[in-house]
């Protein structure tokens, strides 16, 4: 287990512990049943598939119960009450690609809550560290597969 702190928004947090919640709660009561009817459909458990396909999901479910629980025990709540004239965590950063007219916001989230899809991005990606710590104006330079991408920094909420 890693001694670095799993950054997380209150609403991260609140919603990690509800899927936490539910993997003890419910998804283990439902991988449990299922494992019981299998079991109860006789034949050798060696070639019960339902009974494999169960066990392979209690498998899953456990992990990610033990991923969760590892993540949680170790969470520092991100405070995007501070100052905005540097980016941070917690912080909505607009920013313009060269070349692009239109502008794009991302909310500096720590990993565990990063979704780039909806402009949720981790301080630990590319584009993350590249914006870390730069003002208002300031231009960063992202390598990408395709080459080089700047963006210039045109507001920090």
């Amino acid at each position: 287990m890693s001694d670095q702190p799993n950054y997380l928004t209150q609403e991260g947090l609140r919603e990690l512990e509800a899927r936490l919640e539910y993997l003890r709660k419910v998804r283990r009561q439902e991988v449990a049943e299922r494992l019981r009817l299998a079991m109860e459909e006789g034949g050798e458990l060696v070639e019960n598939a339902e009974y494999e396909d169960a066990k392979n999901e209690q498998a899953f479910v456990e992990g990610e119960v033990m991923r969760l629980e590892s993540l949680l025990s170790n969470v520092e709540i991100i405070d995007s009450t501070g100052p905005k004239d540097v980016v941070g965590l917690g912080d909505r950063v607009s920013v313009k690609e060269k070349g692009s007219k239109e502008l794009e916001v991302f909310y500096m989230v720590g990993a565990a809550e990063a979704n780039p899809a909806e402009g949720r991005i981790s301080h630990k990606s590319p584009l993350g560290r590249a914006l870390m710590g730069k003002k208002v104006g300031d231009k960063v330079t992202v390598k990408a597969p395709d080459g080089d991408i700047v963006f210039e920094i045109k507001a920090i909420e």
